[in-house]
This record gives structure tokens, sequence and C-alpha cells, in this order.
């Protein structure tokens, strides 16, 4: 063999071979209906040719049990409470079996991806960042497995997804500081891989710009979407100079975090401090005093992703593949924000 790993074929190669797509060999291998025996012919001969082995996937569609690949990136968010609760539901309602994987627990996040798939998953939902990498969704192909896109801000045409308007969202919570009265509006961004992040802090400058709002660059912290990131964030916005009014943050663990800080320093919130931030989950009224924040029906939308992946599981993608549901946000004010102290 000199040194060199043979080639395994996918499914991928399969349809090159025979001459078809790779929905169309999926279908075949999946022994699903509707194929023509010509074609079906040209798959099993292309099978036979290059030796292809098909994994636990076709096994499990024969079972009729919809299975459904979910992952998770930071399981300390408190969106994941939330997200899996919604999954959970639905699942149970439409027949599916989740396989949930965490992608912490793997060298790369392709690695979770592939866990999945090798492991029989029908089809699988991506939350961020998966739902905005390239390498993910070329790698789903080759093996035939169909995706929802979760929480993107930038949908694929061609992918389902599920998703809300970021942009406006952030646009809605700025609106609200600046109708406050609020002029020294400071933000801290999410994790720089996530789209929904680039987005919120769009909207965020959009808004600013249109009401004729600098944005010094000191008022603008670095986050990852996590707790601690908000910490560090906070201190660096209130710690030195000229501190803002307000700090919107690009999501509730930062902004309860922000909280905290404030709480520490002895800033009074909201007379001395308003804090706003993005989701809605758990942390945002268990906190004192509670957030004002963007409500994101994150339950529904992984309810709705999980149904559509059903979907696509059980009809190989037929109705579901360039599906998008947009979810409506909700600005949801509460006794984190008020009138800045005159």
């Amino acid at each position: 063999m000199s040194g060199q790993r043979r080639h395994t074929p996918t499914i991928h190669d399969v349809a090159r071979h025979a001459g078809v797509s790779s929905m169309t060999a999926s279908r075949v291998v999946n022994d699903y209906p509707h194929v023509s025996a010509q074609v079906r012919e040209r798959v099993n001969a292309a099978i036979q040719t290059l030796g292809y082995r098909p994994n636990a996937l076709a096994r499990a569609t024969r079972t009729g049990i919809a299975q459904i690949g979910l992952l998770y990136s930071n399981p300390n968010s408190s969106n994941l409470s939330n997200f899996l609760m919604g999954a959970f539901k639905e699942a149970s309602a439409s027949g599916s079996q989740l396989l949930i994987e965490p992608t912490p627990a793997h060298p790369t996040p392709l690695a979770a991806v592939r866990k999945l798939v090798e492991a029989g998953v029908r089809a699988i939902v991506l939350p961020p960042p998966l739902c905005d990498d390239p390498e993910v969704f070329a790698y789903l192909e080759s093996e035939g497995v169909p995706s929802v896109s979760f929480a993107t801000a930038a949908p694929r045409p061609d992918k389902a997804s599920v998703f809300v308007d970021d942009y406006e969202g952030a646009r809605m919570m700025t609106r609200h500081l600046i109708d406050l009265g609020h002029v020294d509006i400071a933000f801290i961004r999410g994790d720089a891989r996530h789209s929904t992040a680039r987005r919120r802090e769009d909207g965020f400058r959009a808004t600013m710009a249109e009401a004729d709002l600098k944005v010094p660059d000191a008022f603008v912290a670095e986050g990852d979407f996590t707790y601690r990131s908000g910490l560090d964030a906070a201190r660096q916005l209130l710690g030195a100079g000229k501190r803002p009014t307000a700090i919107f943050a690009a999501n509730d663990d930062m902004a309860a975090a922000v909280s905290a800080v404030a709480h520490g320093l002895g800033l009074d919130v909201p007379s001395e401090l308003s804090i706003g931030g993005f989701d809605d989950t758990p942390v945002a009224s268990t906190v004192w005093p509670e957030l004002t924040t963007i409500r994101q029906p994150i339950a529904d939308m992984a309810a709705t992703a999980v149904s559509m992946a059903a979907n696509l599981a059980r009809h190989d993608g037929d109705d579901e593949t360039s599906r998008h549901v947009n979810a409506e946000l909700t600005l949801v004010p509460r006794a984190s924000t008020a009138a800045p102290k005159a």
C-alpha cells in the first residue's frame, strides 16, 4: 500500500459513479420508494463496483424511527435547557429518537458531526457555530444526511433553517435604550464565529448611527456569549475612564455578568447603569434586578427544528430542504433599564 490510506467510498462517490444526485443515491441505499428500476439498478451497480458499505444510517432507516442528531457547543449556556426541552417535547410528540452530542467532547466540531452520522442519524440539527461552517455542510452532503440550521443569522437558500432576525432584535433593544434617554451606550460582542453575533452588533451600530450617536472604540468590548467573558468585558467598560450609562450585551449570560460587576462596584442598576440582554433565557428573570431583554423563543424554535429534521429524515428532504422559519422576537422590558440619572 506504500503507506497510503485507502479511500473509503461515500454515498457521494456512489452518486457520481451512477450519474445521479447524492439524494437519489441515498434513496436507493435506504430503500425508499419512488425511484425508477433503471436508476435503482445503476446505483446498486455503482455500490457493487466501488465496494460501498452503508453505515448505520441505512440500518436505522429500516426501523421506521426518525433518528435525529442534535449538537450543542456550550454546556454552560442558559439557552441550553430551553433548547433541549423544546427538542425533547417535539421528539416525543413526533415519535423521533434524538442522539445528542456535545461538540466540546471532540477535537473538532466536525468530529462530533461525524460521530452522529456514523451512529446512524438520518437528519441533524446544527446550532451555532456549526450552522455557519461550510466544512460541516460539505461533509453532510457527501454522506447524504440532510440538516436544519438552528439560530443562524445567515440561512443558506438550499438548507432548511429556523432563525430570528438578530439585526432587528438588536435594533429593538438599542432603540429602547435611546428612547429612555441614553446617549452613552456600550456594547458587548458575542462569539465572532457566530453569524448571530455579527448581526447583533450590526443592528446596534446602525441604530446608534441613525440617532446620530457615536460609538467610541472604548465602548465596545469583546465577549464570546459566556458569563465569564461578560465579567471581563464589564470590568473593562466600567473600570476606568468615562463610564457608559447603559450596556447592551449580545446575550443574557453576558448581561447577567454585567449586573454582577456593577453591583460589585457599588453601582445601582438601573439608576446608574441600565443593562440590556438578548434571548430571554432563564437567567434573565433570576438575576436581580430582572433583565430587560429580547425574547427569542428558543424552545419553540428547537421543537420546529426537530419537526423539520424528522420530516427530512422520513421523506429524504423533498418537502423541507429549502424551508425557512423566521421566529418572532419580542422586547421584554424589565427592571434593569430606566432613564439615565440626571
